[in-house]
């Protein structure tokens, strides 16, 4: 399996249930496809000591389904009730479906919870780690930057935020809506320890997560730079796609562009 799995995933289930946000979850599929197959322990189990995580991009939930189906922790006929009535499979994720940890998808409020779910390992002396993926444009809550205190503050060697910076957002390109450009320099100047990495290769998210010390110093983040839409040409970059479901013809475009991707 890899990240093209899960890709093509996105583009069936958004096509069976008619619904939009397809291009952020492409945005976030090789990050998701990282943390699930790779970086993720115990996930998926009620084991205390499993690591945590949050997605805080709490839209873009349908490339975390897909990348649980591709590792093999969601099973096809649950994610076939995606977007159903009366399914756990909702847009945004829910708690009580099996792999999910945190319900969300008010933006801005990932990196709290997971600020507070590594200050309770610590105080649970549990090796668990966190991991929280988010948006660029969720940056322009201030909640974020308080959690991004309070972080670094308390020395939350165990939390890594993951940013998807794909430079848009649902009314525009975040330039223009409120510009935190440069990222890295800003989440640096908060006392944590930063990482620039391309958000689509996940050889080197992994490598990146891997290398990281999480049982001591300063929380860490990854700014991931990504394509909005990424491996379908006609949606990246394109706001439209923040919320626009598919027709027939644009779906069997999409597909035939994935499949053809190495």
């Amino acid at each position: 399996m890899s990240s093209s799995a899960v890709r093509r995933t996105i583009l069936e289930q958004a096509r069976r249930a008619h619904v939009g946000h397809i291009g952020s979850a492409l945005s976030i599929a090789d990050l998701a496809w990282a943390l699930c197959s790779r970086v993720l322990a115990g996930a998926g189990v009620e084991d205390p000591d499993r690591d945590r995580f949050v997605l805080s991009k709490g839209h873009a939930a349908l490339a975390w389904y897909a990348a649980m189906n591709a590792a093999g922790g969601l099973p096809d006929d649950l994610l076939d009730t995606y977007c159903g009535d009366g399914s756990l499979a909702g847009v945004h994720p829910q708690h009580a479906m099996p792999g999910i940890d945190f319900t969300t998808g008010s933006l801005g409020h990932g990196l709290p919870i997971g600020a507070g779910a590594a200050l309770a390992a610590r105080l649970q002396s549990s090796s668990r780690r966190t991991f929280v993926l988010m948006s660029d444009a969720e940056c322009n809550e201030g909640s974020v930057w308080e959690a991004m205190s309070f972080a670094a503050h308390h020395n939350l060697s165990s939390l890594t935020a993951l940013i998807d910076v794909n430079g848009q957002q649902a009314l525009g390109y975040t330039r223009d809506v409120l510009d935190t450009a440069p990222l890295a320099e800003r989440w640096r100047g908060f006392g944590w320890d930063v990482h620039e990495v391309d958000g689509h290769n996940v050889e080197a998210i992994t490598t990146t997560i891997g290398g990281l010390d999480m049982d001591r110093g300063r929380p860490h983040v990854l700014v991931a730079q990504t394509t909005f839409g990424k491996g379908v040409s006609f949606m990246e970059n394109q706001i439209k796609w923040h919320y626009s479901p598919m027709s027939d013809s644009e779906f069997a475009t999409a597909m035939a562009e994935v499949a053809a991707a190495p």
